[in-house]
């Protein structure tokens, strides 16, 4: 069955950095653009990175831009999200999504609080 595996959250002190990853089986993974959501306490989804299926380019929110780096292994079926200069706001829950035409599939989630 399909499977979106997060690891790699925590907590962490402002500055510090994270790396999440996503561990993908169940289906073509090298098929599907890859992203990263997070949903904060009170607050919407949103999309924080994504990648298209071929890794060409990075898409990125604008609070995250020039901090994050979402990257892919398609060998190894994995996507990965480097976390640098936390800041508390970036304190949510962390979503791996999977996406091909109308198919979607989503983690389990992972927390990531940052704070001193």
């Amino acid at each position: 069955q399909v499977q979106l595996v997060e690891s790699g959250g925590g907590l962490v002190q402002p500055g510090g950095s994270l790396r999440l990853s996503c561990a993908a089986s169940g289906f073509s993974f090298n098929t599907y653009a890859m992203s990263w959501y997070r949903q904060a306490p009170g607050k919407e989804r949103e999309l924080v990175a994504a990648i298209p299926s071929n890794g060409a380019n990075t898409n990125y929110v604008g609070s995250v831009k020039g901090r994050f780096t979402i990257s892919r292994d398609n060998a190894k079926n994995t996507v990965s999200l480097q976390m640098n200069s936390l800041k508390p706001e970036d304190t949510a829950v962390y979503y791996c999504n999977a996406a091909r035409a109308w198919t979607r599939y989503w983690g389990q989630g992972t927390q990531v609080t940052v704070s001193s």
